[in-house]
């Protein structure tokens, strides 16, 4: 995984790399890995997470369908705009 640092900003860098870390699943795994999971457990975890992406898959299917209404929209944060860095004009000769 990799993740570009830009103008010395270590802290927003930071941030993407946890960011990928998170949707990959990574601190998921790390937690599971801390401690022995017994093949029973396992077994029983394995199936309940196939079964709600199974139920997840049901339901997009069904909004797409038209069988339920489509989640509502969340808004999204507005982009914060960056101020338009403009040239100073050249100084005037006397």
């Amino acid at each position: 995984m990799q993740v570009l640092v830009r103008d010395n900003n270590v802290d927003q860098a930071m941030r993407v790399l946890k960011k990928k870390m998170q949707r990959e699943g990574i601190f998921r795994e790390m937690k599971q890995r801390k401690a022995y999971e017994k093949p029973s457990e396992r077994k029983a975890r394995e199936k309940s997470e196939a079964i709600r992406r199974a139920r997840k898959a049901a339901r997009k299917q069904a909004q797409r369908d038209g069988l339920l209404p489509a989640p509502k929209a969340k808004p999204r944060p507005q982009n914060r705009a960056r101020p338009a860095v403009t040239a100073a004009p050249p100084p005037a000769k006397a």
